[in-house]
């Protein structure tokens, strides 16, 4: 989640405001301390802002032809964590 915040350029604020989650559950998505539910995911993925991120975040796939893409970040992480072991 914090990726897809980061490559929309938001706080935490700013995104909960435009989805409408509360503070203290999107906090416990973000920090993996709890598990995302169907209704939080409707939330966020039914945002015209973030369902071009759907496939990526519950199936780690993109399709570009049809508008799923990954977060900028995702791909910069991703080097590190590799490079790194």
């Amino acid at each position: 989640m914090k990726l897809i915040r980061f490559s929309e350029q938001l706080n935490k604020k700013e995104f909960i405001d435009l989805t409408g989650i509360n503070y203290a559950t999107y906090h416990g998505y973000e920090s993996d301390k709890s598990r995302m539910t169907l209704d939080s995911a409707i939330r966020i993925f039914g945002h015209p802002r973030f369902n071009k991120y759907q496939d990526w975040f519950m199936y780690d796939k993109i399709d570009p032809a049809r508008g799923q893409i990954a977060p900028l970040l995702a791909h910069s992480v991703q080097e590190k964590t590799t490079s790194s072991r």
